[in-house]
């Protein structure tokens, strides 16, 4: 007997990713699952290639031209993983059983404004397939997907085939990024090729960082989403904010070395299942963090401690035992 889900995840890249674990459980574990999307159309890109999906779907300008084609569908059971007013409104009309997914923003909230902590040491991964244990959905461990349609496959040139280094620059919010002149100093001390990507918003950072440095190649703003993961799969080795491409190279198992500014790891999106050589690195001790859950365009305090008294000499000196490791 055919059961269809329909799972909603609106936004972003690394809210996205984290959600295949759950696309994955249904189609396997679910007998007749039949498994569609909702999520906005510039995320489409990330979905469109992933073989346990059924359908995907698009948020429209208006709820009515939404609603219409869900309703046609007809779904059995719907998977709310964004969790917020539009999601809700939306399943007010659609009148579908739901389940959703705990945001513990109460917890997130007591953590960013009293410093008390009341989060459960887990990851949101682990909460998004909770959304479909009744189901007798299981963590299968194998953690996250992407697939990297054949088109964007490309020949990694000659001087990074054997052992190179990728550096995610981009960031939503500033308060989540390492200052350029830090960044410029892990890539000017890395004995390996480094790559640094992301979006054409990181291109003049890039060349800033790279500027007379002949083993550092800016690929900011020259690759497409898909053309970035194919890197980040080709990579020894990666460092990154937290951001939509340190998802993408934990879906690879990947080493990641990942930086923690404003945000905490406990808030549960570090990189799931990444190899075990991956490292944490982040400021404790600070009575300011974390000052949100999301981010800053600027340090409300105005020292921005948490990203500039990381340890760089510890990233760098790890980096470069793992990559000669790796060679």
């Amino acid at each position: 007997m055919q059961v269809k889900f329909l799972i909603i995840r609106f936004s972003s890249i690394g809210d996205i990713v984290l959600t295949t674990p759950v696309i994955r459980g249904i189609k396997e574990q679910v007998d007749g699952a039949e498994v569609h999307f909702l999520t906005k159309p510039a995320y489409h890109s990330i979905l469109e290639h992933n073989p346990y999906l059924d359908g995907i779907h698009v948020l429209k300008k208006s709820m009515k031209e939404t609603l219409k084609p869900l309703r046609e569908e007809g779904f059995d059971y719907v998977i709310d993983l964004h969790h917020n007013l539009r999601t809700r409104r939306l399943k007010n009309r659609l009148k579908v059983l739901d389940f959703s997914v705990n945001k513990l923003n109460k917890e997130k909230w007591l953590m960013v404004n009293f410093k008390k902590d009341k989060l459960p040491n887990k990851h949101i991964v682990e909460r998004y397939l909770d959304c479909v244990s009744i189901f007798d959905v299981k963590d299968d461990g194998k953690g996250l997907d992407y697939f990297i349609p054949e088109k964007d496959k490309f020949e990694i040139e000659a001087h990074l085939k054997t052992n190179f280094l990728a550096f995610s620059l981009g960031g939503q919010h500033e308060t989540k990024k390492l200052p350029t002149e830090s960044i410029r100093e892990i890539a000017e001390n890395i004995q390996a090729p480094v790559v640094l990507l992301g979006g054409s918003e990181d291109a003049i950072t890039g060349d800033e960082i790279a500027n007379g440095l002949n083993h550092v190649h800016n690929y900011c703003g020259k690759l497409n989403l898909n053309q970035s993961a194919w890197m980040l799969k080709n990579a020894s080795l990666t460092i990154s904010h937290d951001t939509g491409l340190m998802h993408i190279a934990a879906a690879f198992h990947k080493p990641i070395f990942s930086l923690w500014g404003n945000t905490i790891p406990k808030f549960g999106m570090t990189p799931y299942l990444a190899d075990k050589a991956s490292k944490i690195f982040e400021v404790n001790g600070l009575s300011c963090r974390p000052c949100s859950k999301i981010g800053y365009k600027k340090c409300p305090k105005k020292h921005f401690d948490c990203m500039k008294k990381q340890d760089l000499q510890a990233l760098i000196s790890e980096a470069n035992q793992l990559l000669k490791i790796s060679v």
